[in-house]
This record gives C-alpha cells, structure tokens and sequence, in this order.
C-alpha cells in the first residue's frame, strides 16, 4: 500500500469537506458549545453547599463525553466521504486508477479522521481550561489536566472514530441516502450514551480500570468492524452491488 495515494485521496475529500456548510458548522460549532457550554453547565452548581462530589462526577462525566463527541463527528464525515461518492457516482472512475482498495479506504479514513479527532481536541483545550477556572476556587484544585482525560484523548477518542468510520463503510453499502447514513449510525452509539448516564448519576465512576475496560471494548470492536468493512469495501462490490 502506498500511503502518498491514500493522502491524495484524503486531501481531495478535505476539498470537498470545505465546500459543504452542514459539515462545517457540525465540524466546529457542536466542538465549541459543548466545550463553552458543559463548564457552564458546572458553574450553575458551585454555589450549592459542599459541592465537589457533584462537581467531580460532572467533570468526569463531561470528560467521557468527548468519546461521545468523535464518534458523532467521525459518523458525520464518514458518511460524505464514502456515501456521498457513491450518491455521486464518483467512486467508479477513482477505482478506475491504479489505486488498490486498501489505498481508497485508508485515505477515506484519513480524510474522516483527522479533522475530527483535531476539533476534539482543541475543543478539549478550551473545556478543560473553562472548568478550571470555574471549579479550581470552589474544589480546591485544578481538576485537569489528569491521567483520566489523557487516556480519552490518547485512546479512547481515537478508537472512537475509527469505530464510527469503519461503521459508516458497512452501513454505505446498504443504504443510498446520507441522511439515512447518519440516523443509523447515530442510533448503534446508544450504548455510549447509557455509560454517559451512569456517569452523570455517579452509578460508576471514570476511574482507571473502567478507563481501560472501555478501551479494551472499543479496541475489540474496531478489530472486528475493520475485517467486516475491509470485506465490505471491495472493488467488485463497489461496481456491482453499491447501487
């Protein structure tokens, strides 16, 4: 594989990206109001008495919410970057070239990727930074940075994208519609949401050992959806059956 082709394929789908409004504002405004609005979301409770229970469980519980986040903005991109090919018919004088489908995909991956995993983490920037200031005067401390938000920046979150990419590959060969894309790959991210939950509730906490459990999972997934997507994402399948 020859990654200069992959990166090519990437950059023609960055082109693309930058032309579509709908991707633009889901790339940089959802980052943004959630990363200004769940420290706000925190302030609203530092006056209360005693709070740094609840306070702490909200941190963590909004720390857990950027593996949430990447897989959103992953299902979004991935969702034009390979359904929107096929919608446009575009991805049969590509296969036309001498680039393999391992090539395709990974640029398709790329291009998906890294614009995603790059907002998250200057929207994590301004997160972390805000809930500092918010709560260092009322827990004592500054929360972040922390071993926690390290291992979902370093791991989790990008595990998290590769995991809603790989999906939006299987799901793009089903159906024809981005929108369809979307409503369906949103939907299979439910149990992301119940973690989120339990969190919020301080039902569990975001400790190391959860931290790990849920990037052993999220690493198993990703192992099993790469050999169904790589078996999905075929250049004879592509031609014959992704109509």
């Amino acid at each position: 594989m020859k990654l200069w082709k992959s990166w090519v394929i990437a950059t023609k789908d960055f082109s693309i990206f930058r032309k579509k409004k709908r991707i633009i504002y889901t790339l940089i405004i959802l980052p943004l109001l959630i990363s200004i609005g769940l420290p706000l979301a925190i302030s609203s409770i530092t006056s209360i008495p005693n709070p740094t229970t609840e306070i702490v469980a909200l941190l963590n519980a909004f720390s857990y919410f950027y593996i949430i986040l990447a897989y959103i903005q992953s299902s979004t991109l991935a969702s034009y970057s390979i359904l929107g090919e096929k919608i446009e018919k575009s991805l049969e004088p590509l296969l036309a070239t001498p680039t393999t489908e391992s090539e395709l995909l990974f640029g398709k991956t790329i291009a998906s990727f890294l614009p995603s995993v790059g907002v998250i983490y200057l929207g994590s920037i301004i997160f972390m930074v805000l809930s500092d200031m918010i709560t260092h005067n009322v827990i004592g401390y500054l929360f972040y940075p922390n071993l926690s938000m390290a291992l979902i920046l370093l791991l989790a979150v990008p595990l998290s994208s590769i995991l809603s990419i790989q999906l939006n590959v299987i799901i793009s060969s089903r159906v024809n519609d981005v929108r369809t894309a979307n409503q369906i790959g949103l939907l299979l991210f439910i149990p992301f949401i119940g973690v989120y939950l339990l969190l919020v509730t301080n039902i569990i906490s975001l400790n190391i050992i959860n931290l790990f459990l849920i990037f052993i999972i999220l690493f198993i997934i990703d192992l099993i959806l790469f050999y169904i997507s790589k078996a999905t994402f075929r250049r004879d399948e592509i031609l014959t059956k992704w109509k």
